[in-house]
């Protein structure tokens, strides 16, 4: 489990980036961090990921106090954090990275199910260098891989419908439910999008540096969904 206690944090001129914000995200759960651009949404991922640091407050995952470790250390007790814009690594294949996942060396056939979970066609994308030659749905199904080779105990992502046409977006999210069912771990997603809110199972608000609201997706999403004319209202890809 993930307990948030307290978080601040200002960057520069920019003060009461969040406020103390608080919230777990228990075992097995799928949560949705919602709300309006520069509510603090992508910066609590990061702190929870631990490339930023808080300016106070503590952050614990399975009891254990995380808040002054990096990301390598939290990655190690299973932290992983999946970026808004994915990294790509020209001379390192898609094999190469679900290997370094997995932690293991992996036979060809053992690695090709990763992808085939994905809904890639693993053939064509194994042996394929993680450079700018993939698009953006490529990339974000190979990260996806990647996860599910991790298999990490806490799994974030940012954003992963930013950069995708609609086609891979409505695929995704069928690879995020795959992801759960396989993963028995938690997911902490940032979106926007109503349709990655409706496979929640609790959604959190984050507005002006503070928690709005939070609970189970069936209390919260109506909520949202009658506030169209709000800023932080969730958008749907057409």
């Amino acid at each position: 489990m993930l307990e948030l206690q307290n978080i601040c944090f200002s960057a520069g001129d920019h003060e009461g980036i969040l406020k103390n914000v608080s919230f777990t995200v228990p075992d097995d759960r799928f949560v949705v961090i919602t709300g309006p651009n520069g509510g603090g949404k992508s910066t609590i991922a990061r702190i929870i990921a631990g490339l930023q640091k808080p300016d106070s407050g503590r952050i614990l995952f399975n009891g254990e106090d995380i808040t002054h470790i990096g990301i390598t250390e939290r990655a190690r007790l299973g932290i992983s954090y999946a970026f808004q814009q994915p990294v790509r690594f020209k001379g390192i294949t898609v094999r190469d990275l679900i290997e370094l996942a997995s932690g293991e060396k992996l036979d060809r056939d053992h690695a090709c199910k990763y992808l085939v979970e994905v809904g890639l066609c693993a053939a064509n994308y194994i042996d394929r260098e993680v450079n700018e030659s993939l698009s953006g749905g490529e990339i974000k199904r190979i990260e996806i891989a990647v996860a599910l080779a991790r298999k990490a105990a806490l799994s974030i992502f940012d954003e992963p419908e930013a950069g995708i046409d609609l086609w891979s977006f409505r695929n995704l999210i069928g690879v995020f439910e795959h992801l759960q069912e396989q993963l028995h771990g938690s997911i902490l997603i940032i979106s926007h999008q109503e349709r990655i809110l409706n496979i929640a199972d609790e959604i959190i608000v984050l507005a002006n540096g503070s928690i709005r609201t939070m609970g189970p997706r069936e209390e919260v999403l109506p909520h949202l969904l009658k506030e169209e004319s709000q800023t932080f209202c969730p958008r749907e890809m057409n």
